[in-house]
């Protein structure tokens, strides 16, 4: 299925989902808003990759849903070659709450937000906004997959980049799944000040998201006491 917006930002929303009913809950939801056009929904990654080589910069995704758990090319497997076929497009990985494992190997490779499938589809449409904007949807349940499992491990990383208290206290909000503007309201700050020290954050971490930061932070101790 496709939809058209009038609106010539709308950000472009393909889905890859076996689910016929939860797929057409997500079609509906982004079907009735104007800052989204969703230009396919297919049921395979295979599918969804030979529609990707028939088309042009202009009907290719800015953000990508993609369920985990599918027929064929698994979801996991998919992050990397999709990424590959169009890098500017954003991934944002579905899966079940129990799917612990899957969720902490989408981290390295490249997923740019985790949502379970228990997601409100408010919450849905919030992660694909946010993502275009540069941010890291964290489901609270997913992020504390995330920190259980790396806390689990040794420090194994050197972190070479020094982290001032403040980049530290706002990374650590965003390792318990805040949003930018959750977070500076937390911290008394303007939402461009935080976007300001996440941007450090990244810099000095040499890593592409908050997933990624958190993930690295756990894996050198940064987070440790």
């Amino acid at each position: 299925m496709t939809s058209y917006s009038a609106n010539p930002n709308a950000i472009r929303v393909m889905i890859i989902e076996d689910h016929p009913e939860y797929r057409e809950v997500v079609e509906i939801a982004l079907q009735r808003e104007d800052d989204f056009r969703l230009i396919g929904t297919y049921g395979a990654v295979e599918v969804a990759q030979r529609s990707l080589q028939n088309r042009d910069d202009r009907n290719m995704p800015d953000v990508i849903l993609l369920d985990l758990n599918l027929p064929g090319i698994q979801g996991l497997d998919a992050i990397g070659s999709l990424s590959e076929m169009y890098p500017g497009a954003k991934i944002i990985a579905l899966t079940q709450s129990e799917k612990e494992a899957d969720v902490i190997n989408a981290i390295s490779l490249g997923a740019s937000g985790y949502l379970v499938k228990s997601a409100t589809v408010t919450q849905i449409k919030n992660a694909i906004r946010g993502v275009v904007k540069g941010e890291a949807t964290l489901d609270s349940r997913v992020a504390k997959y995330v920190l259980d499992a790396i806390r689990s491990s040794p420090p194994v990383e050197q972190i070479d980049g020094h982290l001032t208290p403040r980049e530290l206290e706002v990374l650590e909000l965003l390792a318990d799944g805040l949003t930018k503007k959750e977070i500076a309201r937390a911290l008394n700050l303007s939402t461009s000040t935080v976007s300001t020290h996440v941007v450090h954050v990244f810099e000095k971490l040499q890593v592409p998201n908050a997933p990624a930061a958190i993930a690295k932070a756990f894996r050198s101790g940064l987070f440790r006491s």
